[in-house]
């Protein structure tokens, strides 16, 4: 195995893993009892991404668009596409 197919399969699982990330933080603000010292952290990750679309399209209706828009965009376009690349880089070299 190649070093780009290595390199791109790490970046498809680190997509997946904010994709995780998002859902856990997502969790965590809908359920105020599960919160804690942490999701400080988990906030410094996903609040930088999501402050962007959030200007740009505000909640509605108490539901966060925003967190919508990015989970659509990562696991419907992102990681598609980069799983093509894995596979160019893994399978076609």
């Amino acid at each position: 195995m190649n070093i780009l197919c290595q390199l791109d399969q790490l970046i498809v699982m680190i997509f997946r893993a904010y994709s995780v990330v998002l859902l856990l933080y997502a969790i965590v603000s809908w359920v105020p009892s599960l919160r804690g010292g942490w999701v400080r952290y988990l906030a410094m990750l996903v609040e930088p991404v999501l402050a962007p679309i959030r200007r740009i399209v505000p909640p509605l209706g108490g539901l966060d668009m925003a967190f919508l828009i990015v989970i659509v965009l990562i696991n419907w376009v992102i990681v598609p596409l980069l799983q093509n690349a894995v596979f160019r880089a893994c399978f076609y070299y």
